[in-house]
Parts: C-alpha cells; sequence; structure tokens
C-alpha cells in the first residue's frame, strides 16, 4: 500500500543566491542574527547559507560558535529542521566537526526528538550525524548514555531501509563497547530477521553488528539461544564479500563457546567454511581458517577436517602472514592426539 511522503526539496519561495554570503568571519555575526530572525523565510535563508557554509572544513569550526542551532531543531517548520540537520550532518563529515559537536553543543540528546520526526530526510539526516559521531569512542559512549541503543534497535523494524543501515553502522560502533542495553532490547532476534533481508547491504552490516555482539561474553551466549548461526552459515554462499566476511568473523566469535561449536556442527558448517578456504582470493578465508580451528577442538570435527589437511597445507603458501599463521595453527590443532598414558612405555 502506498504511502504519503514529504519531499526533501524546499519550498520554491527560498533562493539561496538571496541568501548573505557568509563565508567570511565578519559575516557569521550577520548570520546568527539572521538564524534568530522572528521571520521564517529570512531563517530558511539564513540556512541555506550555512549548508553551504560547512562544506569547507575551515569554516566548520567558526559555524560551531552559531548557538542558535540546537533550538533550531525543535522548530515547528519542517524546512528549519531539514536544513538544520543537513548542516549537523555536514559538519560530521569532517573530523573536527564530530568533536567539537560533542563536545560543544552536546548534540546527541538534542537530537533524540528528531527519531519520531514525520520527515524522512530529517530523519536521514539524524541518523547520519549519529553514525558519524559514533565513529569516535566519546561519541559511541555519548549514545550509550543518551540511552539510544533500545530506540534504535525498536527502529530497525520500521524505518526506511537507507536509515536502517545508518541504525546498523551505529548500533556497531557502540556494541563494540558494550551490549547489555541491545541485548535487553531484543537486539539478536531483530538482527537474525536483517540477516534474510532483501538489501545486500543491509544483510552486510547485520552481519557486522552480530560479529561485534558475538565479540563480548554475553553476546555469545544470546547468539547461540537465538539459533542464529545457522542463518550466518547460509550466508557463507553470498556472491558479496563483505557478507562473507562479516558473517564468518560473527561465527568465528560464537564458535567459542561449547554451545555454538555444537550448533555449527548440526548446521553442517565444515562443507561452506572449507570452500571459503579453498579459494585464494576469499576475503573471508582468514575467519573461515580460525572458525574451523575451533570445530577441530571436537572430536567429530577433527576427524572431518583430517580428510582435508591439503586445503590448510596450501595455506601455508598464501601471501598473506594472518593467512599463513592461521593456517598452521589449524593444522596444530586438527594433528593433535589424546594423551594416552601407555604412550610413556
Amino acid at each position: 500500500m502506498a504511502q504519503p511522503r514529504i519531499s526533501a526539496y524546499l519550498p520554491p519561495d527560498i533562493d539561496p543566491t538571496k541568501a548573505a554570503l557568509a563565508f567570511g568571519r565578519r559575516a557569521l555575526p550577520k548570520l546568527n542574527e539572521e538564524l534568530q530572525s522572528p521571520e521564517l523565510l529570512t531563517q530558511q535563508r539564513a540556512l541555506v547559507a550555512l549548508c553551504d557554509l560547512v562544506h569547507d572544513p575551515e569554516k566548520v569550526y567558526q559555524a560551531i560558535a552559531l548557538g542558535n542551532l540546537k533550538a533550531l531543531l525543535v522548530h515547528q517548520d519542517q524546512t528549519v529542521r531539514q536544513k538544520t540537520t543537513e548542516v549537523l550532518s555536514i559538519m560530521a563529515l569532517h573530523s573536527i566537526g564530530r568533536w567539537v559537536q560533542f563536545q560543544s553543543l552536546q548534540i546527541i540528546s538534542a537530537l533524540t526528538g528528531l527519531l519520531d520526526d514525520p520527515v524522512d530526510i530529517c530523519r536521514k539526516n539524524t541518523h547520519q550525524i549519529f553514525d558519524m559521531l559514533a565513529k569516535l569512542p566519546e561519541g559511541a559512549g555519548g549514545v550509550l548514555q543518551a540511552g539510544l541503543i533500545p530506540p534504535l534497535v525498536l527502529k530497525l523494524k520500521t524505518e526506511l531501509d537507507e536509515i536502517q543501515e545508518l541504525i546498523l553502522g551505529t548500533l556497531s560502533n557502540c556494541l563494540r563497547v558494550e551490549v547489555s542495553e541491545a541485548l535487553a532490547a531484543g537486539a539478536v532476534a531483530v538482527l537474525k530477521e536483517k540477516l534474510s533481508h532483501p538489501s545486500t547491504a543491509i544483510r552486510s552490516k547485520a552481519a557486522w553488528v552480530l560479529l561485534e555482539i558475538s565479540s563480548h561474553a554475553e553476546g555469545k551466549i544470546a547468539v547461540c539461544e537465538e539459533e542464529v548461526i545457522p542463518v550466518l552459515l547460509s550466508l557463507l554462499e553470498e556472491a558479496q564479500p563483505e557478507v562473507q566476511v562479516n558473517s564468518t568473523g560473527a561465527l568465528m566469535f560464537a564458535l567459542v563457546t561449547p554451545q555454538g561449536r555444537s550448533s555449527a556442527m548440526g548446521a553442517a558448517a565444515i562443507p561452506p567454511l572449507l570452500t571459503l578456504v579453498a579459494e585464494e582470493t576469499s576475503k573471508a578465508r582468514l575467519n573461515a581458517i580460525k572458525a574451523l580451528t575451533l570445530l577441530a577442538e571436537l572430536p567429530e570435527g577433527r576427524q572431518t577436517l583430517l580428510e582435508h589437511r591439503d586445503t590448510f597445507q596450501r595455506c601455508l603458501d598464501d601471501p598473506s602472514e594472518a593467512v599463513q599463521r592461521a593456517a598452521e595453527i589449524a593444522i596444530t590443532v586438527i594433528d593433535w592426539k589424546p594423551f594416552c598414558s601407555r604412550d610413556l612405555f
């Protein structure tokens, strides 16, 4: 069923060429006055000019001095909110912009109210800012402190695909730090569903977030309990290298637990992983070798992999030193034999 969409185009009466130039330090006070003007059209034109200004990294720090931006985020006019979030998203593209936004504007809490904005472009700009800020350790911590993880997980169920990609990017950086809130919000079940999404980008990023979740002890348990491992295995046949890399990475962390290894063996994980190891150009080769090394710790896994020892032997000539080292460890584990007391005599 078709749904109404609000256009991202500006109203026809906003002409950027009529806005005061704001590319010099002297123009900033004038621009600040216009942003605080009671006249709506003046505010809109000033924001259009500011969008042009902040494309220049040298001007980003100066633009931070305009203290009225946070107030404009809650403006009743959708164009004002749209252009304000656009200004902040452009600033967030620059490292200085991300740092200053987090330090000076405390922009994360100010943007929280826009998660339910009726205008698609406002929400997209908002999530672009979160995604960029989360790339900083301080920014990821700020998102966590603002309690945004549960609502972000919830938005994965309803948002537009392009916004879902941004949310997954934010979560991947934040969940590297802490996962308890995400697990309590049912993130693993939601991400499991996203692994079957029609969009390759969303499947890849969902696997990436699961990789970060699985790097935590409690995350490994949740991934096994939600039976995510068979779904991750199904993605190993994907043609997209990034999907394979992220899926094998998530598997590698999940298989650290006995429950994870048992689940993988029950889902016949060895054949698809061996296929990736045999492909010399596969980006997922290293992760696949490490995952199989963990499966080789099981008697049935070791017995199966002994028949494919040559596959790992060929990896010793791989151009990557990391692959060579992983193959050496895998061969050692596969060749291991249980200690028997009669071997002493």
